[in-house]
């Protein structure tokens, strides 16, 4: 017989939750976004480890250090520091909002119900599920190509195809992640698990095919594309904002993967071990590859595909591409497609599942790359390029999650502290329905850091967006929640 009421049961400090009739005819409940069960919670450190290495090892990640040197005009060596530190700075929003999912093994929607309100949790996500939405269309891109690439070393014909051929290798590597992901967590770890060390080992080929043909001391010799005797502080402040606003996403939605880890211990040291140093050496060797692309294939070309594509010998050019669809295919899956399938079942989630929300994430990534589709058909002429899309978004859209990460902190551990009612995560008598502290202390950052564009005075602001949003983001947070006249803790019922 059904019960009635819920009960919240404790192992070891993980929580979970028996529903009851209460949760689960709650509209706002389904399976797919119910808390994981303790047994469900597998991943230990050197899972989420292998998460991080799928995730960091690809294409952006290699263009890094490109981007910052033509775009925030760096010099190789403040590129790569600049990567490095980003990637420990955001180690801290990371691990700290990983901790209510690993908590309470609850997804990055559900989480957001508590600081946004049960239905207004919905606009931080949508904001959050059409940037992952775009980053899946800018992978699948690449991963399309790689197919392209692939098909050509092993078919002549096929390359006779170009651009038709490009998307017709999209369409290919769409259709790939889509069942990935509709296969569920476990399908996603065990595909992050191997493909790690195959990645690391693609990782060190390139590193010794390059490292002949290229100076290192000249490299770091480069001089900064600024104008002269221009100060690097602003210079390196911006390319570490944008650099930060790489991960600003992830930083939100991990909760969506925390919730399957074994302890707080294991998903902190996972991230730990997994993150800043895969980055590093993988932005490194972007940097190194795209030096030494003249000696090897003679022109300078910017990411790894082109690049292999260049190799004379089809076998190689085979293999090569092989492996950077793994690797493309173990980031897409876990970085751009899990958040915006729980993001949109938060909607409604009695009406979309999981599988209607892989879909959906699917064909919204499919329309925004419609654009650069259509150029490689022949059927637009454009000058707008994937690369100036890319490298612009990274600043303006850290800009934007910054202050979501700010005020998830606060309100898990300051106002919260850190016990949240879980049964009353999935109904509507317990939470409010939109909070507007939440929306408030969101709002007035990026109603700042959109003023800020058009001020050279308070052009830092957008600047330095990510730091400013979050800090002030939880602040203002902290300030209409302690103005209140009860505090809004609610305690676990166990």
């Amino acid at each position: 017989m059904q019960q009635n009421r819920s009960q919240v049961t404790e192992r070891d400090g993980l929580f979970e939750l028996e529903a009851g009739s209460d949760v689960l005819d709650s509209p706002r409940y389904n399976h797919d976004m119910a808390p994981t069960k303790v047994r469900e919670r597998t991943w230990n450190k050197w899972h989420i480890t292998a998460l991080w290495v799928g995730m960091s090892v690809c294409v952006p990640t290699y263009t890094l250090g490109g981007v910052l040197t033509a775009y925030f005009g760096l010099t190789v060596g403040e590129a790569l520091m600049a990567i490095l530190l980003a990637n420990v700075i955001v180690l801290i929003p990371l691990t700290l909002n990983a901790f209510p999912g690993t908590k309470y093994g609850i997804p990055f929607p559900v989480l957001l119900r508590s600081s946004f309100g049960v239905l207004g949790s919905n606009v931080p996500c949508l904001i959050r599920a059409l940037v992952a939405c775009g980053w899946f269309g800018i992978q699948t891109m690449f991963g399309g190509l790689a197919i392209h690439l692939f098909l050509g070393s092993i078919f002549d014909g096929w390359k006779s195809l170009g651009g038709t051929g490009e998307v017709i290798g999209f369409m290919i590597f769409w259709s790939l992640n889509l069942w990935v992901v509709i296969r569920g967590a476990e399908s996603i770890k065990w595909l992050e698990t191997l493909s790690a060390p195959l990645l690391v080992a693609v990782g060190i080929g390139l590193l010794m095919w390059a490292m002949p043909n290229v100076s290192m001391t000249e490299l770091l010799a480069i001089p900064p594309k600024r104008p002269e005797g221009a100060s690097v502080v602003s210079y390196f402040a911006a390319g570490l904002t944008a650099m930060v606003g790489f991960w600003a996403t992830l930083s939100l939605n991990i909760p969506d993967f925390s919730r399957y880890a074994k302890s707080q211990k294991d998903q902190i040291l996972g991230q730990i071990f997994g993150l800043p140093l895969t980055m590093f050496l993988f932005a490194s060797l972007g940097v190194v590859m795209t030096a030494a692309s003249v000696k090897l294939v003679g022109v300078t070309v910017s990411d790894p595909v082109s690049l292999i594509g260049h190799i004379q010998s089809p076998l190689w050019v085979a293999v090569a591409m092989a492996l950077i669809i793994i690797a493309t295919l173990s980031t897409n899956t876990a970085a751009n497609i899990v958040s915006p399938t729980n993001d949109f079942q938060n909607i409604a989630p009695k009406v979309i599942n999981r599988t209607k929300a892989v879909l959906l994430t699917g064909f919204v990534g499919l329309a925004l790359m419609a654009h650069e589709l259509l150029k490689k058909l022949g059927l637009i002429v454009s000058d707008v390029s994937l690369e100036t899309v890319y490298s612009n978004w990274l600043l303006g859209y850290s800009s934007l999650l910054g202050p979501i990460a700010g005020i998830m902190v606060v309100d898990y551990f300051l106002i919260k502290k850190q016990q949240l009612d879980l049964a009353g995560l999935y109904r509507d008598d317990v939470y409010p329905a939109w909070n507007w502290a939440g929306f408030t202390a969101f709002g007035v950052p990026v109603v700042l850091t959109l003023l800020s564009l058009g001020s050279d005075a308070f052009s830092w602001f957008y600047s330095y967006g990510w730091f400013t949003g979050s800090a002030l983001g939880g602040v203002i947070y902290y300030g209409l929640c302690s103005m209140r006249s009860s505090p809004s803790v609610v305690k676990s019922s166990v």
